[in-house]
């Protein structure tokens, strides 16, 4: 599990269909071979650990429901190391699942430094989508600020512009997006009350005649 605090911006050295080698330095503290880490938001496992950096194994799954496919040598990632018991929770619980990718449509300044940035989502994660409410994009934890019919949007502070891959985005880059699972819960339970609501159950607990 993650919190959607990027730790480092890693360097993209090799990407193949199976395996995907990432330069870093402060990832690589503490972490050895068989941790998780979130590249893009994307959990994955580290099978080696070269002092420059660190290699992980893809799957096609991965690839098909992520950016990771697209990435190229040079190319910048978002990292984070999985949480441990001592880790402060500062953003949300990210599990490192991408539930889909969208794609940046527009990105517009707001004051000197803070940025909007105008993202479009797969219908079918819409429902997820509430303001005020939590998405991790590229495994960042950032807090939606207005909702619309297939899109979100976002504010980025300049923290967050100068620690994250966020500042090198730009229209048309597609994102990883995994949205709260806290939502997902919810509305899991909510079907699950809403079919056991049948008129013989209400009958048989005295809520209906």
């Amino acid at each position: 599990m993650f919190t959607g605090i990027i730790e480092e911006i890693g360097v993209v050295k090799s990407n193949s269909a199976d395996y995907l080698f990432v330069q870093a330095q402060k990832v690589l503290r503490g972490s050895k071979e068989g941790d998780s880490i979130a590249v893009n938001g994307v959990c994955l496992t580290i099978i080696s650990l070269p002092k420059e950096g660190f290699s992980v194994g893809v799957m096609p799954e991965t690839l098909s429901r992520s950016n990771l496919g697209k990435l190229h040598h040079g190319d910048h990632v978002n990292l984070e190391r999985a949480v441990t018991p001592d880790t402060r929770l500062g953003g949300h619980f990210v599990l490192g699942h991408v539930d889909d990718m969208g794609g940046v449509e527009s990105i517009t300044s707001v004051g000197t430094s803070s940025r909007i940035m105008h993202i479009s989502a797969p219908q079918k994660l819409m429902p997820y989508m509430v303001e005020k409410g939590f998405v991790a994009v590229d495994g960042l934890s950032l807090t939606i600020v207005s909702v619309g019919g297939n899109f979100f949007t976002v504010s980025l502070v300049p923290y967050t512009l100068d620690h994250t891959t966020m500042r090198m985005k730009k229209p048309h880059d597609l994102v990883n997006l995994e949205v709260d699972i806290l939502a997902k819960y919810v509305e899991r339970l909510k079907g699950k009350i809403n079919n056991e609501l049948t008129p013989d159950f209400l009958r048989e607990y005295g809520f209906a005649q």
